[in-house]
């Protein structure tokens, strides 16, 4: 039995369930409804469905069920509306979710033979079923099961021979990969850090040259690297082969900055600079409430973008040529910051594209961005998957953590994790306290 918000968050997911039957009740349809108009992903997703759903319906639909093809079992749509005493003892209110759970619990008196299954990702509704001897399930398909990148930063490796250390500091800064003992455990992209018995270097292996090269910590458009981890950022961030960045971690880490700051570095390459993060707090119908237009709406959304632009901008004078440079860019939409729900349908060609807040996107949001992807064109996604907002995903099931474990290995993709806080002494300590 699927509960609405499992098809809004991924409307194929009726093909995701093998040799099992699938029973959508009519109250779902009912909800389906009301979100089929507007810009965000969940009314594609509802839009989409109905289509897909008008495909294969027929009669057998209602009655005997309609096949979802080799292999896979049948669709039906229930349309009783019988409401039980044990439900109606429980929850008197007949709220949509109160009806899946009635529609859930008939099916399970009526197919005794068979395990009946409410798959929702909205865990007290799971709990309702629970509390009834109801099973629940999340929806698990585009779940990571193992997420301790998360939790480390990058590698380090001892032991190594001095010499290797040596012709890193010399000449280009690189050697082949092949002179690395461990060389079977360095991943594309990855960054590492190598020590020997009398001194220690950054390092990341490219693996469309086979070279390990010396990262440097150097500034970057007025901002220069902290620690090791912001080295490494600034490092993928500023290399035009990496077409796609994930930079993880808690607040006030440097992701966004740092993004921001090797974007505008690049900012002769491409030929626009995009900013944008989902709002998350607030629908179609609340963005209506705020003055003004569509820009004027998002402002207060966006600031945290814009706060990271003036503390770039604080770092030049203010008659700079910096200054003009990226004044110049927003008069000429060269610089642009928006929300992302006005991305789709777009194509992004020669554009460093910057994604805040990535964590509050589903995995097919992030899908529909980097599809987006044209000639030319970096994305860079940035969030911390500890401060999720939407309330149906967690940190096993959100767009950032599904497209970095879909990712891994890839020549044109590299992770970051930034682990220590630079942002204030007092930030960090209450991000580690609090």
């Amino acid at each position: 039995m699927l509960d609405t918000n499992v098809i809004l968050h991924d409307y194929n997911c009726i093909d995701n369930f093998e040799e099992n039957d699938i029973y959508i009740p009519i109250v779902v349809l009912e909800e389906l409804d009301h979100f089929k108009k507007g810009n965000e992903q969940i009314n594609f997703n509802a839009r989409k469905f109905a289509r897909e759903l008008d495909l294969i319906a027929n009669n057998n639909l209602f009655l005997k069920g309609a096949s979802l093809g080799n292999g896979k079992g049948k669709l039906f749509i229930l349309t009783g509306g019988e409401y039980p005493d044990i439900i109606a003892k429980s929850f008197i209110e007949k709220t949509p979710d109160h009806r899946i759970l009635a529609a859930t619990y008939m099916l399970r008196e009526t197919k005794k033979s068979n395990k009946t299954i409410l798959v929702s990702k909205d865990i007290n509704l799971r709990m309702k079923a629970l509390s009834l001897g109801m099973e629940a399930e999340d929806y698990i398909n585009d779940k990571v099961t193992d997420i301790n990148v998360f939790a480390k930063n990058h590698e380090v490796y001892e032991n190594v021979a001095p010499e290797l250390i040596d012709k890193l500091y010399a000449g280009g800064g690189v050697i082949p990969v092949d002179e690395l003992e461990f060389q079977a455990d360095i991943e594309p992209q990855s960054c590492f850090v190598l020590k020997s018995i009398r001194s220690s270097v950054l390092a990341r292996y490219n693996p469309q040259t086979g070279m390990v090269k010396r990262v440097d910590k150097e500034r970057c458009f007025g901002i220069e690297p902290r620690n090791a981890e912001q080295a490494f950022a600034l490092n993928v961030l500023l290399d035009e082969d990496v077409k796609l960045v994930a930079l993880t971690g808690k607040s006030g880490t440097g992701k966004t900055l740092l993004a921001l700051a090797a974007a505008l570095q690049k900012s002769e390459i491409y030929k626009q600079i995009m900013l944008a993060r989902p709002i998350v707090a607030l629908s179609n119908k609340d963005l209506g409430f705020l003055p003004g237009d569509e820009k004027q709406k998002i402002a207060p959304y966006m600031q945290p973008l814009f706060d990271n632009l003036n503390v770039i901008k604080h770092n030049f004078s203010y008659q700079g040529k910096e200054i003009r440079l990226i004044d110049e860019m927003q008069h000429n939409d060269r610089l642009v910051i928006e929300a992302l729900a006005y991305i789709r349908g777009r194509s992004l060609s020669d554009t460093y594209f910057i994604v805040d807040e990535a964590q509050n996107l589903t995995p097919h949001e992030v899908k529909t961005i980097i599809t987006r992807a044209g000639e030319g064109t970096k994305i860079v996604f940035t969030g911390d998957i500890e401060q999720i907002d939407s309330p149906y995903l967690d940190m096993l099931s959100n767009g950032l953590v599904y497209m970095i474990d879909r990712m891994h290995g890839q020549s044109v993709f590299a992770h970051i994790n930034l682990v220590k806080g630079e942002r204030s002494y007092l930030s960090e300590l209450a991000s580690d306290l609090l």
